[in-house]
């Protein structure tokens, strides 16, 4: 009758043990990291136009 008990508790513990399995290491993949442009506070198709309608001023306020 020991020996059953005996078994009996081996068995369970054995059991809770190895309940999980082995764990395999998972490698996490690495990030991706989206180039993005700097934000610019000026147009620059509106820019140019500007200045050349300025030079067009400073030179029609001198003759």
């Amino acid at each position: 009758m020991k020996k059953i008990a005996l078994a009996a508790a081996l068995s369970l513990a054995a059991s809770s043990a190895f309940a999980g399995g082995p764990v395999v290491p998972q490698m996490e993949p690495a990030p991706v990291v989206a180039a993005t442009k700097p934000a610019s506070s000026s147009n620059g198709g509106l820019l140019i136009p500007l200045l050349l309608l300025l030079v067009l001023a400073a030179a029609a306020s001198n003759s």
